[in-house]
């Protein structure tokens, strides 16, 4: 073929691709329903061109489109793997992590409730073998991730509704392929009646060793990206290479789902690569991805959509039929996930609620796509299918996307009107309101500083001063005056704009470069669900989202297991580093949200709401400030090493902000300015690193800080920091229970824990010791004991703390104390010790 004319047709999609998204949005219609609809023109116009003999002339340009090498590998071996990764990358993971659950039941439970059901009902009513109408159940289950991404965004859905949807469509994929793929090869064998159980049983298989190849390939692009991190286009080269490799490596080597290893792989680039790469690296490696990702997208549409009308060629009216029944079917099969295992998965506590209006969206906006009409188109390609199964299923597949496109595409924004999901709530009212107010606000102060730098005319000033200010009247009377909000609502409405706030500095610290990537990308995750809490639970879902940004991870007991039991420290210490710079980083940021309180939260809400967020506020800086203070007892120190690597950060910022200013200026040229921020850059990778953290080290000085152990000599204190074991506890987790038997004794040595017997609740802070009098005493223990703050403990088992207890007087002093307040006596207990017995 012409290669002059392929580069045509190929530039000529590209202009089709540049004007689908204005004319979507004129027509107010999903963005792949209309590349789609210009797919299929562009195919039926090459096709009526090719067969008329109105005109010759347009003859080879309609045989180049038609001839065109699109084949089923072009789609999932291209395409695919480019889709699934932007999307991936475009995740807000951490918080996904928490309905990881729900994601993956949906993503692998309802492609196999839409494969059967579509299946049998096909088999029931027409002339396929069960296996060929479950390959073609399997081939119309999976949504099209993107399209459904854009549907949730077009109707404001919960955030973390839109979460379990967009992971589920994103992971249904991989589940969709490997059942076609299994059943595809039930056909071709001639198996009429396939074991239900064996494609249960490979499922597995492709998920685990998906995840396996995506991490292994994910870390080691990650280290020859950061070899490479001074080189910004070497970098992205190098992530453009990873999923395509790990696809592949993933199909072809391992016998794995391609799709799940693409998804592993991008989570792990997403969680690793901010640390590791330049904040503009990793910027523009996104924005490289967003627009590759807006290309493939466009092309596996347009490019599917050329085939629709040579797959429908053949089509019968008893044809049309069956693509109502496959429709009908997987309807149903949709509502059996939303109207019964959602809600199921609700009263578990696994998925938020998914009111009615919801899930009738969700139904009608399953669109199918470009993965369906490729996995058909597979069918056809295979000369080991029966031709009369090839044509069934070209047909009921390319019919059925058609439906989804051109009948719920079409009028899914009307149903979104119906069900009144475009409209605003009286909250979400109130919030537009504010914004508005609290924008003109600054606009005003902004606008006051720019007339008066450049000396406007005074008339001029006052009169656009004075209607700017009517306009600014209005919205904040009509910000104060929502009769319908309660002061609830109010305070909901303020803790959204403050926790807004916080997103808004922590990027504008990441700009500057005083934080890194990822503490940033921890703590907008954090912020975001903030947000997220006060939206749906006020006041309580803000405290509970700020005390879990407070707590320890879920990593974190596995690195203490591996400090613990096989002395490797490394992963302790790096998460130990991350608590330390996330703590100093939330401290300096939060001291600034005040400003904003008294700033713009009190103009719009009052002083009452006001005074109530400062509180809020100075409740959060004190826990903070506690947790900060625990760790720089924990491992003094390195608190100060972190703050003058803080100070050095930002030094180096505005340094560079120097130089970029006289480059602007004309004071220095672009060699010079070159040199300069090249030194700066140098400087800037020695500052990245962490400062080095020695845990054993770090706890035999704790050890030596414990009043109680004052009067060892070093050489007992070395031994006992070596046998105590180090237990972190988040607030509320509970430590020991009552009836528990005794067989350790535990140590604060920051946080606080609360201690209850026999109705009476004593609260024990750092120095102080628990679990001791059931110990002594040899009996269950009568206490329970729970966290109220993130807390280190340490751990002694119960022969070294009897040893230790024979030689140290002030522990004994101290079991004594402790006898005496809670009423039981120690004295016989202590002697029996003192006795060897």
């Amino acid at each position: 073929m012409d290669i002059i004319l392929i580069t045509t047709i190929i530039a000529s999609l590209f202009l089709l691709i540049g004007a689908a998204e204005p004319l979507a949005s004129r027509l107010r219609l999903p963005y792949a329903v209309i590349i789609a609809c210009l797919g299929i023109l562009v195919g039926v116009a090459a096709t009526f061109f090719l067969r008329t003999d109105l005109t010759d002339a347009l003859n080879p340009v309609a045989a180049a489109i038609l001839a065109l090498p699109i084949r089923s590998n072009v789609f999932l071996y291209v395409f695919l793997p480019t889709l699934v990764f932007q999307v991936t990358l475009g995740l807000n993971l951490r918080r996904m992590a928490d309905d990881w659950v729900p994601i993956l039941v949906l993503a692998v439970v309802a492609v196999f409730v839409a494969t059967f059901v579509v299946g049998y009902a096909l088999a029931f009513t027409s002339a396929l073998t069960l296996s060929a109408a479950l390959l073609v159940g399997a081939i119309v289950s999976t949504t099209d991730p993107s399209a459904v991404v854009s549907i949730f965004r077009s109707i404001s859905a919960p955030r973390r509704l839109a979460r379990i949807i967009e992971g589920e469509s994103l992971l249904n994929d991989a589940a969709a392929i490997a059942l076609a793929a299994l059943f595809m090869e039930y056909v071709k064998a001639g198996v009429p009646d396939p074991s239900v159980q064996s494609a249960l049983a490979r499922f597995p298989v492709l998920l685990a060793g998906g995840v396996l190849v995506g991490w292994v390939a994910a870390r080691i692009a990650i280290w020859i990206m950061a070899l490479f991190a001074r080189y910004e286009l070497a970098v992205v080269s190098v992530s453009i290479a990873l999923p395509y490799l790990a696809y592949i490596i993933a199909e072809q080597s391992v016998g794995a789902s391609g799709v799940i290893a693409v998804v592993v792989a991008a989570m792990t680039l997403q969680l690793t690569g901010p640390g590791r790469l330049p904040p503009s690296t990793w910027q523009n490696l996104r924005e490289v991805w967003d627009l590759l990702a807006h290309w493939a997208g466009a092309l596996i549409f347009i490019l599917a959509a050329l085939l629709i009308p040579r797959m429908l060629e053949t089509v019968q009216l008893s044809d049309l039929g069956l693509i109502m029944v496959v429709v009908l079917a997987a309807i149903v099969a949709r509502a059996i996930i939303l109207y019964g295992l959602l809600p199921m998965l609700t009263r578990l506590r696994l998925s938020p609620v998914v009111e009615r209006p919801y899930r009738v969206a969700i139904m009608w906006g399953g669109l199918r796509g470009a993965v369906t009409l490729s996995l058909a188109l597979a069918v056809t390609e295979s000369y080991l299918i029966p031709p009369d199964v090839k044509r069934q299923v070209a047909i009921l597949a390319t019919g059925f996307t058609l439906f989804t496109l051109l009948v719920q595409g079409t009028t899914l924004r009307w149903v979104i009107g119906w069900l009144g999901l475009d409209k605003l709530s009286p909250l979400d009212k109130a919030l537009y309101n504010q914004v508005i107010a609290v924008a003109l606000q600054t606009v005003r102060e902004d606008l006051a500083k720019v007339t008066e730098n450049y000396e406007l005319t005074k008339e001029t000033v006052r009169s656009e001063a004075k209607r700017f200010g009517e306009r600014l009247d209005l919205a904040v009377k009509s910000a104060e005056d929502s009769t319908e909000i309660l002061d609830r609502d109010r305070i909901t409405l303020g803790l959204i704009a403050l926790a807004s706030a916080e997103r808004d500095t922590i990027l504008a610290r990441f700009r500057d470069r005083t934080i890194s990537s990822t503490l940033s990308d921890r703590m907008l995750s954090d912020a975001d669900a903030l947000i997220e809490g006060s939206r749906f639970d006020g006041r309580t879902g803000y405290k509970k989202a700020a005390s879990r940004s407070l707590g320890f991870r879920i990593w974190l007991r596995p690195a203490v297991f591996l400090h613990n039991r096989l002395r490797f420290s490394r992963p302790l210490a790096r998460i130990t580093a991350t608590r330390f710079g996330l703590l100093l980083a939330q401290r300096l940021i939060l001291r600034d949200l005040h400003a904003f309180i008294n700033g713009r939260i009190r103009r719009i809400h009052g002083r009452r709401v006001a005074e109530l967020l400062h509180d809020m506020l100075d409740r959060r800086i004190e826990l903070v400030k506690q947790a900060l203070d625990g760790l720089r007892l924990q491992y003094p120190g390195y608190a100060e090493d972190m703050e003058r690597r803080f100070i050095h950060r930002t030094t180096l910022r505005l340094e560079e902000r120097e130089y970029d200013t006289l480059l602007e200026d004309g004071l220095i040229g672009e060699e010079v300015h070159s040199a300069l921020t090249q030194g700066v850059a140098a400087r800037r990778d020695r500052a990245e690193a962490t400062p080095l953290l020695d845990l054993t080290l770090q706890k035999a000085e704790l050890v030596r800080q414990f009043p109680l152990f004052s009067e060892l000599d070093d050489t007992v204190l070395k031994r006992l920091a070596r046998s105590l074991v180090t237990r972190y506890v988040n607030s509320g987790e509970r430590i020991l229970h009552r009836d528990s038997a005794p067989r350790n004794v535990y140590f604060v040595a920051s946080g606080a824990v609360e201690l209850e017997v026999a109705g009476q609740i004593w609260r024990l802070g750092r120095g102080e010791m628990f679990g001791q009098m059931g110990v002594l005493m040899r009996r269950p223990q009568r206490s329970e004991v729970r966290a109220i703050a993130p807390s280190t403990l340490l751990v002694l088992d119960e022969g070294r703390f009897l040893r230790l207890l024979k030689r140290s007087k002030a522990l004994q002093s101290a079991v004594r104390e402790s006898g005496v307040r809670r009423g039981i006596p120690t004295d016989h207990l202590l002697a029996d010790i003192e006795a060897g017995s």
